[in-house]
């Protein structure tokens, strides 16, 4: 397992891991095991808020629903959720996982949050990609941001990345990091000699609303599909902390997130900020939703 830190090794604030793994459909029981694994070794390193990619616990091909749903569990009470609900107490850290989530009949791709006090909240997908619209129902409950010892936290999950919007909506109510917990996959017409699609939006998102991203993506082929790898964590200024990673090894990368520097980042210079500057005459500063804004 390679480890990676920022160039500077330095951490001036909350410490950042986001594990980049290859999980395998069907195999709860080992992509869990090999999850505390890594958890633990992020948390012995320093880390107090640890990342999993998407569905890390079930794998990402499902061959039908039906799979899909026999592998889901309710949250926060499921199985793996309470598992890492106990590991964050014990460790003290908090802790964002990819999971498929059963409420009732229906079918979420979640993501939850835990810390040492217990359950945070929970994430469900908002934009469904490709073959996923045939297992899972649109998440619906918005873009919450949690605020918490670490920062306050946003959670979007892989394909919600492609919309600005979501960014947008947690810049909004002052989230200071995204986390991410992804399965990118190749894109096809992705130059062999450019950044990954996925890395440029995220630094792009990062730039244009001053807060910190962390992707936690994972690697391998799964029935045919592959993944690609190179989970990134990118400051409010838009540029990496660290990574890229690699295409094809499970590796674990670590960033300092220094909260005081990423709020004021968001002053460009002594007369552009990248929230108050938006034309709120022109367009719903909110997006229609109605939601409050606490962007500083």
């Amino acid at each position: 397992m390679l480890q990676h830190y920022p160039a500077e090794h330095e951490f001036n604030g909350p410490v950042i891991a986001c594990i980049q793994m290859e999980p395998h459909v069907g195999a709860k029981r080992d992509n869990v095991t090999r999850s505390i694994r890594h958890i633990e070794t992020a948390a012995k390193n320093g880390a107090s808020l640890v990342i999993l990619p998407e569905l890390a616990n079930t794998g990402y091909v499902f061959v039908d629903r039906d799979e899909a749903f026999s592998l889901a569990e309710e949250l926060p009470d499921g199985q793996t959720a309470r598992i890492f609900a106990e590991m964050a107490r014990r460790l003290g850290i908090h802790i964002v996982a990819g999971i498929a989530e059963r409420a009732g009949t229906r079918l979420y791709n979640s993501a939850i949050f835990t810390g040492p006090s217990g359950h945070i909240g929970v994430y469900r997908k908002l934009h469904l990609w490709n073959n996923e619209r045939l297992f899972f129902e649109p998440g619906d409950f918005g873009i919450p941001v949690f605020d918490t010892s670490v920062g306050r936290i946003a959670i979007v999950i892989c394909y919600d990345g492609w919309f600005p919007e979501t960014y947008r909506l947690a810049a909004m109510q002052g989230a200071d990091i995204v986390c991410v917990p992804t399965n990118w996959v190749p894109m096809s017409s992705q130059p062999d000699d450019r950044p990954a699609m996925a890395t440029t939006l995220t630094m792009a998102a990062a730039h244009s609303n001053g807060m910190a991203i962390a992707c936690a993506n994972r690697i391998g082929t799964e029935r045919g599909q592959p993944f690609i790898g190179q989970s990134v964590i990118v400051g409010g200024d838009g540029w990496p902390i660290t990574g890229p990673a690699s295409g094809d090894r499970e590796e674990i990368l670590y960033a300092s997130i220094d909260l005081k520097r990423t709020r004021s980042s968001r002053a460009l210079n002594a007369l552009n900020h990248v929230l108050h500057d938006r034309r709120a005459d022109v367009y719903d500063p909110m997006l229609g939703t109605g939601w409050p804004s606490s962007h500083s």
